[in-house]
């Protein structure tokens, strides 16, 4: 609050012209109130114009919500995410090994895949795997030049959980990588050579002094991308692989009952993303303990903390 923005009392000043108590009342701002108060009328309306719709058919939602189709799209969704995240953060670490090497070899490779990879959209990634056999049409396994271990129809075997699988980690470990260098960049060089200085081993200074503060860096960022993931993935509906999206299609596709079906996996999109902020919350408050000494009080803390401020003042205790 500046200065301009205070209201101030004061008290008659004493014998030796210094002011006894001085009071600091902020100014009162009426066009907060009626900012506010215009929102509250807006959402309102809003909110009962598309709950009051009939073509929302609450009853068709409350029947398809916990479906046996709608749930098992749900945990197909949930497993491809948790699958993609590992993968592409697994390809990460080593992609962002590659670009923080001095191998310029290694530097130029890792560079090119991050840049391909972001500069090509999800669908398309997940069409191309999903047509691979078209430039492969066998697909073997073996030492190059060598025996040949393993050989087979390239359909059959990049089926299309395959070919989503396939597509999304590897966009992912192109992302991964990025933010897990952007975070090791992000720890002061000093403290490595200082580390270094007085001896301290490669792998101490790497997962004691380095990666505990590269984590306040990669955590936020990680979860906003399992977040953005869980939500990518009903992309792989294209090419018919049964997620929470694809699930919904196929009951509006025979009963032609959209916008009920869309509801219904818009409710577990919504559902699943909350419980994962509220995740990412408490892991992002658990690595800010080395950047601040006192941690900010959690929402749930603050609303005790209202409502017993609240009770004291209607007691006049």
């Amino acid at each position: 609050m500046t200065v301009d923005e205070i209201h101030s009392t004061t008290t008659a000043p004493d014998p030796d012209g210094r002011f006894a108590a001085e009071i600091l009342l902020p100014r009162r701002s009426p066009g907060r109130w009626i900012a506010g108060a215009v929102a509250l009328v807006l959402v309102y309306f809003v909110a009962s114009s598309l709950l009051t719709k009939e073509g929302l058919e609450w009853a068709v939602i409350g029947k398809y919500l916990f479906s046996e189709g709608i749930l098992h799209g749900l945990l197909n969704t949930l497993w491809l995410t948790v699958v993609v995240m590992l993968l592409g953060f697994l390809f990460g670490i080593g992609l962002a090994a590659m670009r923080l090497s001095k191998n310029p070899v290694l530097r130029s490779i890792s560079w090119t895949y991050v840049w391909i990879f972001r500069s090509v959209p999800m669908l398309v990634q997940i069409l191309f795997w999903f047509n691979i056999g078209y430039l492969y049409p066998q697909i073997s396994f073996g030492i190059p030049w060598g025996p040949t271990f393993f050989r087979g129809d390239a359909n059959e075997i990049i089926s299309a959980t395959t070919a989503a699988i396939l597509a999304l980690t590897a966009h992912e470990a192109a992302y991964a990588s990025e933010i897990i260098r952007g975070g090791i960049l992000g720890v002061d060089q000093g403290q490595t050579e200082a580390s270094v200085a007085l001896g301290v081993p490669q792998w101490r200074i790497l997962l004691q002094i380095v990666l505990p503060q590269a984590m306040r860096t990669i955590v936020p960022a990680a979860g906003n991308m399992l977040i953005g993931t869980l939500k990518g993935t009903s992309i792989v509906s294209i090419i018919a692989v049964s997620d929470l999206l694809y699930a919904a299609q196929f009951v509006y596709n025979k009963t032609f009952q959209v916008v009920p079906l869309l509801v219904v996996a818009t409710i577990w999109y919504v559902a699943v993303t909350s419980l994962l902020s509220v995740g990412q919350y408490f892991v992002e408050r658990h690595y800010a303990r080395g950047a601040v000494r006192v941690l900010p009080p959690t929402p749930w803390r603050r609303l005790i903390a209202a409502l017993q401020g609240h009770s004291t003042r209607r007691t006049g205790a």
